[in-house]
């Protein structure tokens, strides 16, 4: 049986934090401050709460008020949160990266918390889009963002695979362990220097994947 590589979109297939990430971080903390009447200060600091709970904010925004009079659902959060008129000149791209994944053996789809209409403009504008089966968004999960278990197992009965014939390559350490508690492998796309026990290999970038043998 073939192997499942999954990837991870943003901060591990391109840099999201260098121009993307400082901007949608402030976009979901006035879209809270209009949708919930919070000052600045504590729209930002709930929005990190959220992200640190639950591993994105939309889901702590679920949770917690969904039954708010001006909250919106969670698509129109998606949409005014992802929509980026400049985002050509915002992604910032890796030389190779097409190469790697074309000579890359076995099947690759893309799980993300993004929107999938975000991430299929990232993977255009990273000429990518053809790499891969499948673009699992955050829709896909039904909101189950990563590290939630649900959403892993709405993935694996998506692409029809066990567990233990898929590879995770991610940014984000509580999707690794999640990943790792479910059976597969772990990559972790990272320049820290130490790994915890459920990382089975760290990459200092995505494209050193060409140099690792598993």
């Amino acid at each position: 049986m073939s192997k499942v590589w999954i990837f991870d979109l943003d901060d591990t297939l391109h840099n999201a934090s260098a121009h993307i990430f400082p901007v949608m971080n402030q976009i979901m903390t006035e879209y809270m401050m209009a949708s919930l009447d919070l000052a600045e200060c504590e729209a930002h600091r709930l929005r990190k709460h959220y992200w640190r709970i639950y591993g994105a904010t939309l889901k702590g925004l679920i949770r917690h008020h969904s039954g708010h009079p001006s909250y919106f659902c969670p698509y129109h959060f998606l949409e005014q949160t992802h929509s980026f008129p400049q985002l050509p000149e915002m992604v910032v791209q890796a030389s190779g990266l097409r190469h790697m994944l074309r000579n890359l053996t076995g099947r690759k789809v893309i799980f993300t918390n993004a929107p999938r209409n975000y991430a299929l403009r990232v993977l255009d504008i990273l000429g990518i889009s053809d790499c891969f089966e499948l673009v699992f968004s955050v829709e896909s999960a039904r909101f189950h963002a990563k590290p939630s278990v649900r959403g892993f197992q709405m993935l694996l009965k998506a692409i029809k695979m066990p567990a233990h014939n898929c590879i995770l390559l991610e940014d984000n350490l509580p999707a690794l362990m999640t990943a790792k508690r479910l059976g597969m492998k772990t990559i972790w796309v990272s320049k820290e220097l130490k790994k915890p026990n459920y990382v089975d290999y760290r990459l200092h970038k995505v494209l050193a994947l060409t140099h690792l043998k598993l």
